[in-house]
């Protein structure tokens, strides 16, 4: 099959951007292939759907900057297409006295990205949420919450109205890079291209190498664990609490969600996953497993945040362990109040000498982009990527013509 541009991957990032480059050029075929039988069946189907403002992210960094821009036209997306989401808020708590020194460069932080915070005495944030363990707060308005399933649903179609193919059922076998073309076989259907997109998330560094891609990035996966709060204690949470987060860690720590569709998680509790596809606690695939393990960043980073990595597989097997951390937040939750619900896997993109790398990460060449790293929020700033990419692509076709 001959099409202009291939994009590898059906979840959020991969839709986005072929909806946007849908619209931007009429007159070009677009293919976007994705081995599942659905859209949106990896990360962007168990994201807890929060609406991030964009507080945590350093100033001027692709994170700050998508997420300040991307919550807005999410919201705007959502209200345009008739998508339920709410504009909640979040509180961002300190437990104790010693972390209100990290809590304050938070609100500064925030401040410098433009968005709707405001510092909160305990009491102040006892009156948002009266349950919460808490010496001081942060308000952040620009908080929300939506179903990204539904948002990558309408990605497709909007992109299917403008032309595009949905191609699933389609695994990437092989890329084969030549002057004139590129082809992209699945187990389905060859396709010939003139671009490549590779949105394909947990297998992104394995697509990239394919396509001739010189990086040494590589994606580790990390299993998020979360519980779901019993219906009967829900009120325990108006809208979202998360804990002042640790500024080494990549990790937003234990937090309590209010979803869209009902319900309230609890979690994530973040583990090295041992497979790409990682989301039972015990699983192997001898050639992923293989990779994963021996790659030396894992131990520098291991080494680096042995203290924290112990804690998490502790928690992994302890509920107990879980229910203490998370009445860190709230203190009266027990284990009865508490039951364990899907896990999710991050694919975090990591460097042989251990960094994670924090912020949206891209390689490219003449014929391809390949997104290496799209870590939380990459769903928010979805709309923003996308166009990001869009405009790297026009960028190109310009420098041809």
């Amino acid at each position: 099959m001959k099409v202009d541009i291939v994009i590898v991957g059906a979840g959020i990032i991969g839709l986005s951007t072929a909806y946007q480059l849908s619209k931007m050029h009429p007159d070009k075929n677009i293919a976007v292939v994705d081995k599942e039988a659905e859209v949106a069946k990896h990360q962007t189907g168990h994201n807890s759907g929060v609406i991030h403002s964009g507080i945590y992210y350093k100033p001027g960094s692709y994170k700050a900057r998508f997420a300040r821009n991307g919550s807005k036209s999410m919201m705007e997306f959502c209200e345009k297409h008739q998508i339920e989401y709410n504009q909640c808020g979040k509180v961002i708590v300190a437990t104790s006295e010693s972390q209100l020194a990290n809590m304050n460069k938070l609100y500064e932080r925030g401040i410098e990205n433009g968005l709707d915070v405001e510092r909160l005495s305990r009491d102040e944030v006892k009156g948002i949420e009266p349950f919460v363990n808490t010496v001081g707060g942060i308000h952040v308005k620009n908080t929300g919450i939506v179903d990204f399933k539904k948002v990558t649903e309408k990605y497709a179609e909007l992109f299917i109205e403008n032309g595009g193919m949905l191609q699933l059922h389609n695994e990437v076998k092989d890329i084969q890079m030549e002057t004139e073309k590129i082809t992209v076989v699945t187990n389905e259907t060859t396709y010939e291209a003139d671009y490549l997109i590779n949105c394909a998330g947990l297998y992104s560094d394995k697509l990239a190498r394919m396509a001739h891609i010189e990086t040494d990035v590589q994606i580790i996966p990390f299993r998020g664990e979360y519980f779901e709060l019993d219906k009967r204690i829900e009120h325990y949470v108006k809208t979202l609490i998360y804990p002042v987060p640790n500024p080494d860690l990549p990790f937003l720590g234990v937090h309590f969600t209010n979803m869209i569709g009902g319900g309230v998680d609890v979690g994530p509790n973040a583990v090295l996953g041992f497979k790409k596809e990682a989301y039972q606690k015990i699983g192997f695939n001898l050639k992923e497993t293989s990779q994963i393990i021996t790659f030396p960043g894992l131990y520098r980073m291991g080494i680096k945040n042995m203290k924290e990595a112990i804690g998490e597989y502790y928690r992994s097997f302890s509920k107990k362990a879980f229910v203490k951390e998370a009445q860190k937040l709230i203190p009266s939750l027990t284990a009865a109040d508490i039951k364990p619900m899907e896990a999710g896997v991050r694919a975090q993109a990591m460097k042989p000498d251990g960094t994670m790398l924090d912020d949206f990460y891209f390689e490219e060449n003449a014929s391809s982009l390949h997104v290496l790293n799209a870590p939380s929020p990459a769903a928010t700033c979805s709309i923003e990527i996308g166009k990001e990419i869009a405009k790297r692509f026009n960028q190109k076709m310009s420098a041809i013509t």
